[in-house]
């Protein structure tokens, strides 16, 4: 009876251990690419033995394959392992303010298909939503002849903070605790996953994109709200935590929000703020029928010559550079990456201006030691962020 417990106890400490372990050297292989063994060995810390036992394992469950061969200086060649990207596949789902966009990646990240439903302006009702990402998930499954059920995981991302039991607290979409998630369970096969997206963004950039290397980045998700993540690298993978940068003061008794407070930093650099400003400036034309992600290249085009969509872009990047420069004086990252749609499509305008306002308003040795760049995920970088989801969770669980 006595010796019941320590039995369980050493069973489930020998389980950890070896769950442990399999995080450690799958990790290793996915986040930083092909590597020996004995690459492996000074990587995570292991012996020898365990990393040749964990490599057979993960082999022998399809996660890991040989990939080579790399000369050794007078030595045998060693044996390169990489992680099998033919192994899962999962979706990611981006709930944004003007479109819903879904991923189909295998489990590395590639993309192997999607499908892009755009949204009237206004606050689309939850079902909508939840239909929408459903026709998603059956198109790009369809068009690369993936089994849905087969997935390792859906995961969705959106513009607002998720609770526990998937209620979604969305200003941007008008939403307060709705069960998003209970809408959505019924019609996917798969697990499903929800989050913040700047959250998985922020993963997402720190995995695959611009924030590779950096120990301390911050994510800027620019599109219609604005929002931030603050990743941190790690020897076991990426922490990431989400900020409402978006609703921090940057003019005192300044420009409405939609939050119901003034002044804040979404309400000069938010897709719908930016192009409002510039709609009420002398000499700019009426706005036609086009959407919100239009009329923002428009208004980038424009800017090429001098005029009100040069002020607007220039504007814009002057508070921009503001609210960095607070992020930065504040937590001092090494790499500040700005990502979503907005910033894809006025980034290379307004980059220059952007890093010159961050310089001003930023203590002088922390504004040395800080990168400011453009996101490297593209057009689908939120819908990847969301498919970071289900691939932590298996990676976390060492591959099971």
């Amino acid at each position: 009876m006595r010796g019941s417990p320590v039995k369980r106890d050493v069973g489930q400490t020998t389980r950890d251990l070896r769950r442990h372990n399999r995080t450690s050297v799958l990790t290793r292989l996915y986040l930083h690419g092909p590597a020996s063994r004995f690459d492996l060995m000074r990587a995570t810390g292991l012996s020898s033995a365990t990393v040749s036992n964990v490599v057979t394992d993960l082999v022998a469950d399809g996660l890991v394959a040989e990939a080579g061969l790399l000369d050794s200086d007078g030595g045998r060649p060693r044996t390169l392992l990489e992680v099998r990207p033919g192994y899962a596949q999962v979706v990611g789902v981006d709930i944004g303010e003007t479109h819903v966009q879904v991923g189909l990646f295998d489990w590395t990240l590639d993309t192997l298909a999607t499908a892009t439903f755009p949204m009237d302006a206004g606050r689309p009702e939850p079902g909508v939503l939840a239909a929408l990402v459903t026709a998603g998930i059956a198109e790009v499954t369809a068009k690369a002849a993936v089994d849905p059920a087969g997935l390792l995981g859906v995961g969705v991302g959106v513009p607002g903070a998720v609770l526990p039991g998937g209620l979604v607290h969305a200003p941007t979409l008008g939403w307060s605790g709705v069960p998003f998630g209970e809408l959505l369970a019924p019609d996917v096969a798969a697990p499903l996953h929800l989050d913040n997206c700047a959250r998985t963004l922020g993963q997402a950039e720190m995995w695959r994109g611009a924030g590779r290397g950096a120990e301390r980045a911050i994510v800027a998700l620019l599109a219609v709200g604005v929002g931030a993540a603050v990743a941190t690298g790690s020897p076991g993978g990426v922490t990431s935590a989400t900020s409402e940068w978006g609703h921090t003061v940057v003019e005192a008794g300044g420009a409405a929000c939609r939050c119901g407070s003034h002044g804040c930093l979404e309400a000069y650099v938010g897709a719908d703020a930016i192009l409002e400003h510039y709609a009420g400036l002398a000499g700019v034309a009426r706005p036609g029928p086009s959407g919100t992600e239009q009329r923002v290249a428009d208004l980038v085009a424009a800017a090429a010559e001098p005029g009100p969509a040069a002020r607007t872009v220039q504007r814009t990047a002057e508070y921009l550079g503001i609210g960095i420069a607070n992020l930065i004086n504040l937590l001092s990252p090494d790499r500040v990456i700005l990502s979503g749609w907005v910033s894809a499509a006025m980034g290379p305008a307004m980059l220059p201006a952007v890093r010159d306002a961050m310089r001003r308003h930023t203590l002088d040795y922390m504004a040395g030691s800080t990168v400011v760049e453009l996101g490297r995920l593209g057009q689908e970088a939120v819908a990847l962020g969301a498919a970071t989801l289900p691939v932590h969770e298996l990676l976390t669980a060492g591959g099971k």
